[in-house]
């Protein structure tokens, strides 16, 4: 009879999610070839599922996992070696031993001296590849993000988002170009791809866009931990600094944002004293500190809005006029139909939910938001704010059934119900 192996426990499942991206960069770093370090980690992951609960997890859960998958990776290239010399080789190719030569099996082992998802990161931000393509590459390999979960993201099917993710590996292959750490100036060039994953990845965290869970602490958590380590290679750069200030000052409210049952609590419904006060000071100053160096960027007017949220002691003494101008020069900077939606509510809040409406309504053909429950959410509380219940009501039930959040389609529906409750 096969001896079954007991499950991991929780502590061990966070340990393989925290260092898959980890291990991921040291693999690609030393062999160069993402779609086999992709397998073989995937592998080794598996290996650790099966093995660690019956004899404990090693002292060293990261080497572990890098020498189990240099070891996958040795198989392969001892493979490939052999497949290719069974074929011609055409003249002036690089000998196949320098091409595949696999380092010693203690190399770079612990990793004291840096930081693999921060180096795998800017490594997937490559140069063979469009910005939309690197960035959905990277939130696969660095964020840990389904095919569906980014495809979401990026407002699009999720069979094409996987067809980009394919294509994108396929193009790094056929470019020559190594997967290796970027240079100084290298870096400059991919920050803004780097910037926007790291973006992705905090709301996929914040708010999850499939499943149970109202967020996904370890996603924001590390997308926040990893912006820090962008800043400290970047100090004076104002968009980094003005993502971490959003994150921090959007990350504060979430003691706020659900119940003890994992309800979701609108923004206008949260107690603030739960709010994080340390996070929020922090990033007021890191916004304010960003902006007044002159060079405005998206993420620095994102986080400005974040911080007039914050620091309104009760949602009805939020300055929204100055939220609503600060929307209108984001909207210059970017055609995101999300951005629209947002200056919609901001307008509502000044000029009426007659005006929001009609912000609203010149985004029911843009295809980038057909069928997203955002567009039917927004509609419904523009309608219920201007009276329409039966209006409301069926876009909130709209946005239910378009959600793949569990909470959120609960909040939708319960919305909804407490209406129709008071029609009766």
């Amino acid at each position: 009879m096969t001896k079954r192996s007991s499950p991991l426990d929780a502590s061990s499942e966070k340990l393989l999610r925290d260092l898959a991206p980890q291990v991921l960069g040291a693999v690609i770093r030393r062999y160069g070839d993402f779609t086999s370090a992709e397998d073989a980690v995937q592998e080794a992951l598996l290996a650790a599922a099966l093995q660690w609960p019956e004899e404990g997890v090693p002292d060293n859960p990261r080497g572990w996992l890098i020498q189990v998958a240099s070891r996958r990776m040795t198989d392969h290239v001892r493979s490939e070696i052999s497949r290719r010399r069974r074929e011609s080789i055409a003249a002036g190719d690089v000998p196949l031993d320098q091409q595949f030569a696999p380092p010693s099996d203690n190399a770079d082992v612990d990793g004291a001296d840096h930081d693999d998802t921060l180096i795998l990161l800017f490594m997937c931000c490559h140069p063979a590849l469009t910005p939309a393509s690197a960035i959905a590459l990277t939130l696969r390999a660095v964020g840990g993000l389904t095919t569906a979960e980014i495809a979401k993201a990026f407002l699009v099917p999720e069979a094409t988002m996987a067809q980009r993710i394919s294509r994108a590996k396929q193009n790094v292959k056929a470019s020559g170009v190594p997967f290796s750490l970027p240079t100084h100036d290298e870096r400059a060039a991919r920050l803004s791809a780097v910037l926007q994953v790291l973006y992705l990845i905090f709301n996929e965290g914040y708010a999850s866009s499939i499943g149970p869970r109202l967020q996904r602490v370890e996603l924001s958590n590390e997308a926040i931990r990893l912006t820090r380590a962008v800043r400290q290679i970047l100090p004076d750069d104002g968009e980094v600094a003005g993502l971490l200030a959003l994150m921090l000052l959007t990350d504060a409210r979430r003691p706020a944002r659900a119940t003890a049952e994992g309800h979701l609590i609108p923004l206008d419904k949260q107690d603030r004293t739960l709010w994080n006060r340390a996070a929020i000071d922090e990033g007021i100053a890191l916004v304010t500190e960003a902006l007044a160096k002159g060079a405005v960027g998206a993420y620095q007017l994102q986080a400005a809005i974040a911080a007039i949220h914050d620091q309104a002691s009760s949602a009805d003494k939020t300055d929204w006029p100055q939220i609503l101008a600060l929307y209108g020069l984001l909207r210059r900077m970017t055609d995101n139909p999300m951005v629209t939606l947002a200056y919609a509510i901001a307008t509502a809040m000044v000029h009426g939910p007659s005006a929001g409406l009609e912000l609203v309504a010149t985004l029911d053909e843009d295809g980038r938001l057909a069928g997203h429950y955002r567009l039917d959410a927004v509609r419904a509380h523009l309608l219920e704010m201007a009276g329409d219940r039966r209006g409301a009501i069926e876009h909130y039930f709209a946005a239910a059934s378009r959600t793949a959040n569990m909470p959120e389609r609960h909040y939708l529906t319960s919305q909804a119900a407490r209406l129709a409750e008071e029609r009766e």
